[in-house]
């Protein structure tokens, strides 16, 4: 599955981003309101809860890899914490193991759920990148076109040409994979897979 490898990374960095850092921007965020909302909301049990969302969280992403049963715990806790990051970051941990299950449905499911309950743009971001690559292999070709579009953060504008230039690519069209593999060259002109997709079109194209 190498089409999900930057993906990936990309989501294992804000994993430990988060573990590293969620309880303390949560203390954060409550210590620099305190001044207007008062201390009464920095208590001991807000604290314990996101402790215990974490242990929580820990325990299903272990348990998550281990087949069916996992997968069901990892339901169980997005619906439990549905309204914390713990469910984001499980959301994306099952949309790896549903693509590895070959289960695709099931992948695009936990997408959608990414892209509606997500706080950051670039969670949005890598959300809407997944799905338009499970689109692309389901044959759906104007809902990845449209997913792409949706990627809103500017750092992951180049991998949305890319996935537009594959669509318009398995489309046939030419002319505008051309232009939007170039568009997506002008974000990395290192990249040396975008490059061989550009010197393949001519093959393609006369093929």
């Amino acid at each position: 599955m190498e089409q999900y490898e930057t993906e990936e990374q990309q989501v294992e960095a804000i994993k430990r981003f988060w573990k590293e850092n969620g309880l303390s921007l949560v203390i954060g965020a409550l210590l620099g309101l305190g001044g207007l909302l008062g201390w009464r909301y920095y208590n001991d049990s807000q604290i314990e809860a996101k402790e215990q969302a974490s242990f929580a969280y820990e325990k299903a992403s272990e348990e998550l890899i281990k087949g069916e049963t996992g997968f069901g715990q990892a339901k169980s806790f997005i619906d439990s914490h549905s309204d914390t990051g713990y469910a984001i970051l499980m959301a994306l941990e099952m949309t790896q193991q549903a693509i590895e299950r070959k289960d695709l449905v099931e992948a695009v499911k936990q997408l959608e759920f990414v892209v509606i309950n997500a706080k950051l743009s670039a969670v949005q971001s890598i959300a809407h990148l997944r799905l338009a690559r499970i689109q692309i292999e389901q044959g759906e070709f104007e809902l990845a076109l449209a997913s792409a579009d949706k990627v809103s953060d500017q750092a992951f504008k180049g991998q949305s040409e890319e996935i537009k230039g594959d669509v318009y690519l398995a489309q046939q069209l030419f002319d505008k994979a051309r232009a939007a593999y170039s568009a997506a060259l002008e974000t990395n002109n290192r990249d040396q897979v975008l490059k061989m997709k550009l010197d393949n079109l001519a093959i393609a194209a006369n093929g």
